[in-house]
């Protein structure tokens, strides 16, 4: 089974073991649809969920009874089953299926490889191309197209030429 990155520890929250998280899925509420989650390949049931005013996910694991053993999860990656994942609309992407990549111009110009995405207030993409890093955002007007199948990204490149950046 393949499994996706679904947020990090921030902090433990109180003294019950709860888990403050940064989800990485579209919607906090995302992470309930997971029956297990996965921390340095160890599964835990989720207990509690909730999303406070600040945006963040609240967490509670089975196996993390207080604070003290909270503590020990601080910046780790939560992981999910592929297939407990909620359904995708279309356009949208799992970040592991646009990692690896070709990014390319409509003209077939290949200009590197994605090699990571850092999720802001729009995904930035990171491609490589001869030990070169490229950095863009990805909206619209600047990608033009996202073939999975394939693993191609193409890109419009006069707008990916005015912002991309070294």
């Amino acid at each position: 089974m393949q499994r996706l990155v679904i947020g990090e520890v921030l902090k433990p929250q109180g003294i019950r073991g709860e888990l403050k998280i940064k989800t990485f899925t579209d919607a906090p509420e995302d992470v309930k649809a997971f029956k297990t989650v996965y921390i340095d390949d160890v599964a835990y049931k989720i207990l509690s969920f909730r999303v406070g005013n600040d945006g963040a996910a609240y967490v509670g694991l089975r196996g993390i009874p207080d604070r003290n053993a909270a503590e020990f999860f601080r910046g780790k990656k939560l992981e999910g089953e592929r297939d407990d994942a909620p359904p995708l609309e279309e356009g949208q992407y799992y970040i592991i299926d646009v990692l690896g990549c070709s990014c390319e111009t409509e003209s077939g110009e290949i200009l590197g490889t994605v090699v990571d995405i850092s999720n802001l207030s729009s995904d930035i993409y990171t491609i490589e191309k001869a030990g070169k890093k490229i950095l863009f955002p990805a909206v619209k007007g600047v990608v033009k197209k996202v073939d999975i199948q394939n693993k191609k990204l193409i890109v419009d490149k006069t707008v990916f030429d005015e912002i991309a950046v070294l």
